[in-house]
């Protein structure tokens, strides 16, 4: 199931450099594009972090995941700061991807919110769990990726 999305994403991404006309000698969809290449690489790449951030571990007997940001958060001030740099260099990889401002202005949000919610002792690490700001910043980027590929579909 995992493969039939990343699939999909490789594909709308793909649609959506088409559109905007980035690609290789070879055409702006050509099969070869290295413009292409880096951005489905640079997606994965973010994919992977947010992941290992957000949910890389499953509490046992539960269907409650949980990453490194439960545990590196423990740390009182600096762990939130790490993390919060973290999830700034997930935002300007989205930059890179072309997302507008009002999308980027949204990721940053939650990345605030996780922020300042996180740096609540014990309380904020419970929240810093069930947000996920990292795994909905790239569902945002995947959605608008998505969104160009089939807006390419149609011009």
């Amino acid at each position: 199931m995992r493969f039939v999305f990343e699939r999909q994403n490789r594909n709308a991404l793909a649609l959506s450099h088409c559109r905007q006309g980035i690609g290789s000698a070879a055409g702006p969809c050509g099969a070869s594009s290295p413009n292409l290449m880096v951005a489905t690489e640079r997606l994965a790449r973010i994919k992977r972090l947010a992941w290992l951030i957000d949910g890389a571990f499953r509490l046992p007997g539960t269907r409650f995941r949980f990453g490194l940001n439960s545990l590196i958060g423990l740390v009182p001030g600096a762990g939130d700061a790490v993390l919060g740099l973290l999830s700034l260099y997930i935002i300007q990889q989205a930059h890179a991807l072309g997302l507008p401002r009002h999308k980027l202005a949204r990721m940053a949000g939650n990345v605030a919110i996780e922020v300042v919610g996180g740096s609540v002792p014990v309380l904020g690490d419970l929240f810093d769990m069930a947000l996920k700001a990292n795994i909905r910043n790239v569902r945002i980027i995947e959605e608008h990726l998505e969104l160009q590929g089939r807006q390419s579909l149609l011009f």
